[in-house]
């Protein structure tokens, strides 16, 4: 996570014409570094203007340098950084990726069961930007059960299946009623130093990871007709996203049988 303070080289680099906004940034910023933090807020989830999008995306590059194969000088990194172009969508990602990383990591136990994300109210303007919260959201969400299914032998689908239940709503909606994943996909360099991939076929396979996971635990824990509402509310069912998933043989076997 981040440092608590922004360094005197970022605050000399960025001058006073981001005074204000590095100072909704440190705030934001200590907000996700804390316990039990408030980071679910209105008043984090909604999005802050440009500037201080950017300032926060520079001081992520900044706490990402050192775990870098070739690390740079920090003033390289503000200097390449501070007038450059960065893609509106790209400032999105990473602000809602620090905040469910924040949930995940530091608000123990996990509990985001009376959480209902209403996502005409945060600034999202089209589908593209109002998936990308759903799908970091539930990339954090899936991390929290992938060690009672992958781990574990065999899995402990019941310990699994109490975190599934904790999972957040969407418009009122169970997290895998959320349907609308068609959004253009672009180029993003998930993990340091791998290079680009496709946000799509990561998070769109990661989320299918975890569909299919809470379909094991259905079908373990609940019953037959459990497990069939679930896939008719998935969008597993949906062919024309299974191109993005490792998973296509599962999914063809599975609806096959229906």
């Amino acid at each position: 996570m981040f440092a608590n303070d922004a360094s005197k080289e970022l605050i000399k680099k960025l001058g006073k014409e981001y005074n204000d906004y590095l100072s909704t940034s440190l705030l934001f910023v200590k907000e996700v570094t804390k316990s039990k933090n408030k980071i679910l807020s209105d008043k984090f989830l909604k999005l802050p203007d440009t500037n201080t999008l950017r300032v926060i995306f520079i001081i992520d590059a900044l706490h990402q340098n050192p775990h870098l194969e070739n690390p740079l000088d920090p003033s390289q990194i503000v200097d390449s950084l501070v007038d450059k172009k960065i893609p509106y969508h790209l400032l999105i990602d990473q602000y809602y990726q620090t905040i469910f990383t924040s949930v995940g990591n530091k608000n123990k136990p996990f509990d985001m069961s009376k959480v209902n994300f209403k996502m005409d109210e945060y600034g999202l303007n089209n589908d593209r930007q109002k998936t990308m919260f759903y799908l970091r959201c539930m990339d954090a969400c899936g991390s929290q059960i992938y060690g009672f299914m992958n781990i574990v032998n065999p899995p402990n689908t019941e310990k699994a299946l109490d975190y599934i239940e904790k999972f957040p709503q969407f418009d009122g909606l169970k997290y895998y009623q959320y349907t609308d994943l068609h959004f253009g996909d672009f180029q993003l360099e998930i993990f340091n130093d791998k290079g680009l991939q496709s946000y799509k076929s990561h998070f769109i396979n990661e989320l299918f990871k975890t569909l299919l996971n809470h379909a094991v635990c259905l079908n373990k824990e609940g019953d037959k007709q459990d497990v069939q509402d679930f896939f008719i509310s998935s969008p597993l069912k949906d062919e024309t996203l299974w191109k993005y998933t490792e998973l296509q043989e599962v999914l063809k076997s599975i609806f096959k049988e229906e």
